[in-house]
């Protein structure tokens, strides 16, 4: 997504280093998702550490690790929707946050 002319991610593959000195690959299991805060990501780890965790390279970053198995469809849409409103221009998140008129 861009926005003021940046490229802002809010949802990416999250790749394991699975052997030290080595590249990272993709986990097709984990999912990286952006959140609002520090404090919603400790809140999010502090409720289901079954579900979400981190790693030192997210140290600081407002972001946490989902487990797909273990998170159903519609909670998994709630954080996706809700990591898309933080990196969204503030006036089409706002638009959209709006209840349509008929």
């Amino acid at each position: 997504m861009l926005n003021k002319g940046k490229l802002k991610g809010f949802a990416w593959a999250w790749n394991e280093r699975i052997e030290p000195k080595k590249p990272r690959v993709p986990n097709p299991e984990v999912l990286a998702v952006r959140v609002a805060s520090q404090a919603e990501k400790e809140a999010l780890l502090a409720a289901d550490p079954e579900k979400f965790f981190t790693e030192p390279h997210y140290n600081g970053f407002p972001a946490v690790l989902v487990r797909l198995p273990s998170i159903d469809t519609g909670e998994l849409a709630e954080l996706i929707t809700d990591a898309w409103r933080c990196q969204a221009p503030r006036a089409l998140a706002a638009e959209l946050a709006r209840p349509p008129q008929i």
